[in-house]
């Protein structure tokens, strides 16, 4: 992985120029690395933005490349991220790499002195979170927005306002569902093998980045989220989610021990992640964060309930509500969120916040706090056991 010292050497851009105040009329010029599907996506919603221009695309997949430029004709591509990041015209950068990239791509960009959008998960290890950490401190004035987009929906107010004022008593109990259904013939995440996905046309060695060598492999490459070498599977593509909206709301910090069980119940095509999970999370709050996953049936769908002595705070994919428990407020109303939440809302916050050098709806903090947590859960799956985490010395311990 490429030094700060060397993208500082030959990036040509000093950090005060780097850094430049933006205003408010001012064109914001970003980069990204990963157009994928999920890039672009995020990269639809800054385009989105007044006053935002894609300058540079680099991915490692050579179709990849034409998909973007067909987004944005005349737009400069690479297959080395390293030359985007040596541009001096460019303000900020998104990232939508897979999870064991994440460090790479975020440190060498704060350390190239851009603003900086990171897709979820944030950190795939609890060294990866130090390490960008460590960068993140040495760049204080640069903005940086984690992709957890909840974070700026409307039901941040509400809930917020919900919670306020000790209305539900004492909280002991976050109770989490996520889950999906398909089709028989079409497993979760499975994407096909095709024929233009050969050493010729893929930066390989840029894929496995810190990972362990292997020979090239097309499966692995385009389903890198079936495998734990790459990915953390649905904690780090759902969960995650889940946590970050009330790591949020509620300041809760790192969980003190987490246990996950589970298995592949449903699909034998590979993948190593299961698709069937519990996690459990006590928080020093002595709050018990409990989230049941899977993707076999969809009844039950995405939610969380928030359960306290005198009421719930019950969100939702539509809505956000408090409900009194009528055995200690029986005279307390149910009240239902009213705050819109807006399309696009969490990459416009990005945008605003680098001109106006305030902190980000999903700041750094939160996304370390979440990676963290993801990653005891991924760990106590792993290992069969309950793990602890030893808040002074900052390491995963059981």
């Amino acid at each position: 992985m490429s030094t700060r010292r060397s993208f500082l050497a030959t990036s040509g851009v000093s950090a005060l120029a780097a850094q430049r105040a933006i205003g408010a009329n001012d064109r914001i010029r970003i980069g990204i690395i990963g157009p994928g599907a999920r890039g672009q996506e995020i990269l639809k919603d800054a385009l989105a933005v007044p006053n935002v221009e894609l300058v540079y695309a680099t991915d490692i997949y050579t179709a990849r490349i034409r998909e973007v430029q067909a987004i944005v004709p005349g737009v400069k591509t690479a297959l080395d991220y390293r030359r985007m990041l040596d541009e001096k015209d460019i303000d900020a950068v998104l990232i939508a790499t897979p999870q064991h990239l994440h460090c790479e791509h975020f440190t060498a960009t704060l350390n190239a002195n851009k603003h900086c959008y990171q897709e979820k998960t944030m950190a795939f290890t609890v060294d990866h979170a130090k390490r960008m950490r460590a960068v993140r401190l040495a760049h204080p004035k640069l903005t940086v927005q984690i992709g957890h987009q909840s974070c700026s929906f409307g039901q941040v107010a509400d809930a917020t306002k919900f919670l306020s004022g000790n209305k539900l008593g004492k909280i002991t109990m976050i109770n989490a569902n996520m889950y999906r259904n398909s089709a028989h013939d079409k497993p979760q995440w499975s994407r096909p093998v095709k024929p233009d996905m050969t050493p010729e046309n893929i930066l390989w060695k840029s894929f496995l980045g810190e990972s362990p060598d292997k020979p090239f492999d097309a499966n692995r490459y385009i389903n890198w989220r079936f495998f734990w070498e790459y990915s953390g599977g649905n904690v780090y593509e759902n969960l995650c989610h889940q946590l970050s909206f009330w790591y949020k709301v509620m300041g809760l910090k790192i969980p003190s021990a987490v246990t996950m069980r589970g298995g592949i119940y449903l699909w034998k095509d590979g993948r190593e992640v299961p698709d069937t999970m519990n996690v459990t999370m006590e928080h020093p709050e002595e709050i018990l964060f409990s989230w049941n996953s899977g993707f076999g049936n969809d009844q039950l769908g995405s939610n969380e309930a928030v359960l306290g002595t005198d009421g719930t705070v019950f969100k939702d994919g539509r809505s956000v509500r408090l409900i009194p428990q009528k055995v200690n407020k029986p005279d307390f109303a149910e009240q239902v969120g009213t705050t819109p939440s807006k399309n696009g809302a969490h990459m416009q916050n990005f945008f605003d916040c680098i001109r106006s050098g305030q902190e980000t709806n999903c700041p750094f903090d939160v996304g370390f706090r979440v990676s963290i947590a993801c990653r005891m859960a991924v760990d106590s799956y792993l290992k069969g056991r309950t793990l602890k985490w030893d808040a002074v010395k900052e390491e995963i311990v059981g």
